[in-house]
């Protein structure tokens, strides 16, 4: 899905925490006693296509990890951001500049 949306483009990707029951079997559940197994629910959509998985707790660093290189590797598409410094610069410049064009009012004579 990176890979098709690197020209134009981008992909969305959600995580959601689900415990894959229903509610009426987790309040049961809760109720009975019954330690709830909480998962994170990963979607990730481009507009046109989606999917999704399921990513138990146990697994979840190595997800996580995984997750990292492949953004890391697809990231290359993004434009550059401005520093703040360089702008700040740049607009002092233009208002020291604006000043200096400015044509003086004509002075009344008394």
């Amino acid at each position: 899905m990176f890979e098709q949306s690197t020209e134009k483009g981008s992909v969305w990707v959600t995580f959601k925490r689900s415990s894959m029951k229903s509610k009426v079997k987790r309040n049961k559940m809760a109720t009975a006693g019954e330690p709830i197994e909480y998962r994170c629910l990963v979607r990730a959509t481009d507009g046109k296509k989606k999917i999704s998985t399921s990513v138990g707790a146990k697994d979840h660093q190595r997800f996580q990890a995984s997750y990292a290189t492949v953004l890391k590797a697809h990231m290359t598409a993004l434009k550059k951001r401005e520093r703040k410094e360089k702008r700040k610069a740049a607009d002092a410049d233009k208002k020291q500049k604006g000043l200096k064009k400015r044509p003086s009012a004509p002075k009344a004579s008394v």
